[in-house]
């Protein structure tokens, strides 16, 4: 089922899922593997600012604010529920 694997952008307030791929430059690629954003790590989306940029997301124990064009390049399956 593709379509459940989408942007970390297109997530709402309370989504979660896993990280199954991060794109982009490789200068944000090494930036977001550096905060923890890599494969297999578990996320929820916190809230989006007041304009709708940035988004806070928990990953890894902490929150992490993106921008969204930023997110866009993060993969997330949101069928998986999180293993404890």
């Amino acid at each position: 089922m593709q379509d459940a694997v989408k942007p970390l952008s297109d997530l709402t307030p309370g989504q979660s899922g896993r990280v199954v791929a991060v794109g982009g430059s490789t200068g944000l690629r090494q930036r977001l593997i550096a905060m923890g954003v890599t494969p297999g790590a578990w996320l929820i989306v916190r809230k989006y600012a007041q304009f709708g940029d940035p988004m806070e997301i928990n990953i890894r124990n902490y929150a992490l604010s993106i921008r969204r064009k930023d997110a866009r390049d993060i993969q997330v399956d949101t069928r998986q529920e999180q293993q404890s």
